[in-house]
């Protein structure tokens, strides 16, 4: 892969650092090589499969001992509370499989009302963000709250509150934060040919996210698993400076730009404020291996805990975890009333 130098496009006023060009130099763990040799794909068909939630269930105890066994959010949030004393709480949510289930159609990943709801309160409590995979416009189809940051395509897309925020110590206004906008007419090639060149593949579904490409093979036959990473090979062989990155039943065609879900969680803190300061606890939550970008952050920088959500033990740089949505909404709903505990007979924050 040749060195590609992608300027950051940031149409208004933000963290100074960000405003640079950005160097290809780091090759994700989990990145795919389907430009290689054709033995690539038969172990990458492996990684797949083992991977899937159904084979991490079947697995036997000996095949599980160097997955990760988190306590409970949940039972340790008094702890976490105790940690976070005197801190501002920042919050950062992944989307599907955090805040809506996984589903089989991506285009249905609904978010409930109720948890909708937990989550405006939140944003009332703590300055808080979503940070998804998935293309920010349709996060926030989704979600419908303008109270709240989206940094959606693994953060290449980074946008502030519509109805501006309380909590920013910055003076930096109106972010709009696009590091890979040169690449949006690629993207839009690789999709459509991504599209014409799978149609005859059963439940395979192609999604635009925006500032990358996701091939969704959930509802594909597991049969059909090499027969469809021989289709996405054929496809980027012309496009060997993309890179392609495996989340949970999907593949992500990005732009060659050091930047993931970690980087847009610096960038939000910096924007808050909050780049070298003591006083901030960050909390991540998400359920992915894009995530664990971000957990590598906070254990990084010393600050604030990631919570995984997984119903089963996973390698992971999280310090808790939850089981599914509905356990993260009773953490989120905790939350929100322990702060609001201390204006009880006052305006809720």
């Amino acid at each position: 892969m040749t060195k590609q130098n992608v300027l950051v496009q940031k149409p208004r006023a933000g963290p100074d650092r960000y405003i640079c060009s950005i160097s290809n130099k780091k090759v994700l763990k989990e990145e795919v090589d389907v430009n290689g040799a054709g033995e690539i794909i038969g172990s990458w068909v492996d990684r797949l499969r083992a991977s899937s939630p159904t084979h991490i269930k079947s697995s036997t105890p000996s095949s599980l001992t160097n997955m990760v066994h988190l306590p409970s959010a949940m039972k340790m949030f008094n702890q976490i509370m105790d940690e976070s004393k005197g801190k501002q709480i920042v919050m950062f949510l992944d989307y599907d499989g955090t805040l809506s289930p996984i589903v089989d159609d991506p285009d249905r990943a609904f978010i409930s009302h109720k948890m909708r709801t937990t989550v405006k309160k939140l944003a009332r409590c703590f300055p808080t963000a979503i940070v998804s995979g998935r293309c920010m416009d349709k996060v926030y189809s989704f979600v419908k709250l303008a109270e709240i940051y989206y940094a959606g395509s693994h953060g290449m897309d980074i946008r502030e509150p519509a109805k501006g925020t309380k909590y920013k110590k910055g003076s930096h206004a109106g972010i709009l934060f696009q590091p890979a906008s040169e690449y949006l007419p690629m993207i839009d090639k690789v999709y459509n040919e991504l599209v014409e060149k799978t149609k005859l593949t059963p439940g395979a579904k192609i999604e635009n996210n925006k500032f990358c490409a996701s091939v969704h093979f959930r509802s594909v036959d597991e049969k059909k698993w090499t027969e469809l990473a021989h289709q996405v090979k054929s496809v980027l062989k012309n496009y060997p400076e993309l890179r392609v990155t495996q989340g949970r039943k999907v593949l992500e065609i990005r732009p060659p730009i050091n930047w993931d879900k970690g980087k847009a969680l610096e960038f939000l803190l910096e924007s808050l404020g909050f780049a070298n300061c003591n006083d901030v606890f960050p909390i991540y939550m998400g359920d992915d291996r894009t995530d664990e970008d971000a957990f590598k952050v906070l254990r990084e920088r010393g600050q604030g805990i990631g919570i995984l959500v997984s119903k089963y033990p996973k390698e992971t740089s999280a310090s808790y975890s939850l089981q599914e949505p509905s356990e993260v909404m009773d953490f989120l709903q905790r939350l929100v009333h322990w702060k609001r505990v201390p204006y009880v007979g006052q305006t809720p924050m």
